[in-house]
């Protein structure tokens, strides 16, 4: 689609987040400029000009948003908030109630609201899912069930089994026994993303609008036969320091241990798919003849849409024979966006 000036407003109208990242939008009469997705009344066409990057609105005089602060991460966690959540992930026995919310200056409708934005479910309601969560992994390390239920903060065994049962499907003492599959939200300059790691490396990153997210999610937990938990792994620090390199232009490679699990063609798709260099584009019938096979050109397709690591695993790298951004799960901005800033055209955030 070519991007002009029609079409862009048409975006900002609908408030298409899909034109995140692609353009910004400059007012004239208020002297600001907002995302494409910005919920603030819409000016007159003949009131906006638009901009590519950052740098060019505020070089032209323009301030940013308020309402949807265009200078920060798309969906970065309020500063507040991830306070807050470091502290739980210390001490998962804290209890924030509405009253201590409100000394410490957070108001408790907006956190709700945050919550309920971002995980689908209310601040309280995330609190005890994350003591059940460190629960299950000390009873998975080898601790009793008495001491993992207290240290967590719950007041009963016997509350602490209910609740058990009702989130994993098992009584504690079974607890042991079952495969767990950890998940982390990690903030990048492209938005939120998800990851899950076992206990042999990264299973999923991905971006947490993705549509076929709580699909994946589903898929990974029956593949493992394994329960997903929100929880600390010890791939994820190393992950989240190469992401902040990568995403800073200090690294061309990943070395975090992978753990996809597909068929034998998807394995070897994305086996060559992890061969394409830092900032070189292939099309799928290359990466079809690459595997031996250049008559699986769809098929290879598919096994790059299957693919549940992204960035590590780069399908950003396969384009059309055209020359043509085709589908990406992460959007096609966010494509877009990871080939210019990997060929150094595309300035950071």
């Amino acid at each position: 689609m070519e991007l002009t000036k029609d079409v862009m407003y048409k975006a900002i109208v609908s408030k298409d987040i899909s034109f995140e990242g692609i353009f910004f939008t400059a007012v004239k009469t208020t002297g600001i400029f907002c995302r494409p997705s910005c919920t603030a009344r819409k000016p007159k066409i003949e009131n906006v000009e638009f901009f590519t990057n950052v740098k060019d609105c505020i070089t032209s005089g323009y301030r940013p948003c308020k309402v949807c602060k265009p200078m920060e991460q798309l969906h970065q966690v309020p500063e507040d908030i991830q306070k807050i959540m470091d502290e739980l992930q210390q001490d998962p026995s804290l209890k924030f109630k509405d009253f201590d919310l409100k000394n410490r200056g957070t108001e408790p409708s907006s956190i709700r609201r945050w919550f309920l934005k971002n995980y689908g479910i209310t601040f309280h309601a995330y609190q005890r899912m994350f003591r059940i969560n460190s629960a299950f992994k000390k009873i998975q390390s080898g601790e009793s069930i008495t001491h993992s239920a207290y240290d967590a903060g719950f007041e009963s065994l016997s509350g602490f089994g209910d609740s058990f049962k009702n989130i994993f499907g098992v009584s504690p003492k079974k607890g042991k026994e079952q495969n767990i599959i950890d998940l982390h939200r990690i903030e990048t300059p492209l938005g939120t993303m998800i990851a899950c790691a076992t206990d042999k490396g990264i299973c999923l990153l991905e971006f947490s609008d993705r549509k076929m997210l709580e699909t994946e999610l589903k898929a990974i937990a029956k593949i493992h036969n394994a329960i997903v938990v929100q929880g600390y792994n010890k791939f994820f620090k190393e992950l989240e320091n190469q992401l902040q390199e990568y995403f800073s232009r200090k690294r061309t490679t990943f070395s975090v241990p992978l753990h996809p699990l597909g068929s034998e063609f998807q394995n070897k798709v994305w086996k060559i798919l992890q061969d394409i260099p830092y900032g070189i584009t292939k099309s799928y019938k290359e990466q079809a003849i690459a595997i031996h096979s250049p008559e699986s050109v769809r098929a290879v397709a598919n096994a790059n849409g299957m693919n549940r690591i992204s960035i590590l695993i780069p399908c950003h790298r396969v384009i059309g024979s055209d020359g043509s951004l085709t589908g990406y799960g992460g959007g096609i901005w966010r494509k877009k966006y990871l080939l210019e800033m990997e060929r150094g055209e595309q300035s950071l955030f």
